[in-house]
């Protein structure tokens, strides 16, 4: 399956949103495999291709070929520019990233492509009723927003007025819905579904490569653009193979392997 090519028909009216793969080519290879056979042609990504995993040059070169759209994550970023704010655990990966990335296979070309398509993602894409960023609709690239954020209705107020309607991110690596005037839903409080309406709502498309909400299984979006309605999928993986790729690279902490079990 390669790039959506336009044509319309019914898988047309879907578009899967998957977020912070953190090169970990195990669970995007699941999670491809459960768009595909969805039919679903459309593939957004909104940011963390790579960092703290041990495919970051697998991940990068599959949502090269088959995302119709990617934006920045903070974790890209890193990559280029010098890492602001982030944990020595973060930091080593990230440097380790950058260096597989400026030996990775194909030649000069290849490596230049790669590295201009990470230097090229836009912060933010705008469909009009529909934003798509990484952190969120005020700060596109680093800013979080987590559940317990819904008691803090100046915050929320925020970033609920540089939305027009709809607004989906990741970074936290939590799934659910922020919907206008302090309710958070968490997936399974939805019934893994959400109809979008009239209100304005912010919804986390949880992560795929790295799960911090108890549920190791990778988690995505389907956006159903004909019913308006929005589904949280999870799909199991293989994260004991990630683990020990992670175990064997003396650079990356051996906690990055230990936390994808658990799904924190």
């Amino acid at each position: 399956m390669g790039k959506y090519d336009g044509s319309v028909g019914e898988a047309s009216l879907k578009r899967a949103l998957i977020s912070d793969i953190h090169a970990n080519w195990e669970a995007l290879q699941a999670v491809r495999e459960d768009i595909r056979q969805q039919g679903i042609q459309r593939i957004y990504c909104l940011g963390d291709i790579i960092g703290y995993g041990p495919n970051p040059v697998e991940c990068l070169d599959l949502v090269m070929s088959d995302c119709v759209v990617a934006i920045m994550g903070n974790h890209d970023q890193a990559a280029l520019f010098d890492p602001e704010g982030f944990n020595p655990i973060a930091l080593e990966a990230a440097y380790w990233t950058r260096e597989q990335l400026d030996k990775s296979p194909g030649g000069p070309a290849r490596v230049n492509r790669r590295w201009d398509f990470l230097g090229e993602l836009p912060r933010r894409h705008d469909e009009g009723r529909f934003l798509f960023v990484h952190g969120s609709p005020r700060e596109p690239i680093n800013e979080y927003v987590f559940p317990e954020d819904v008691f803090n209705p100046r915050k929320m107020e925020a970033l609920f007025s540089k939305i027009n309607q709809y607004c989906f991110q990741g970074h936290t690596h939590l799934p659910g819905v922020f919907v206008e005037g302090g309710d958070f839903f968490a997936p399974d409080e939805v019934d893994y579904q959400y109809r979008l309406g009239a209100d304005k709502v912010m919804v986390n498309v949880g992560s795929v490569g790295q799960p911090r909400d108890g549920d190791p299984r990778a988690c995505y979006v389907v956006l159903d653009d004909e019913e308006n309605v929005v589904y949280f999928r999870r799909v199991p993986y293989d994260f004991e193979t990630t683990a020990q790729k992670i175990y064997r690279i003396r650079e990356l902490h051996d906690s990055l392997g230990d936390r994808l079990r658990t799904g924190r």
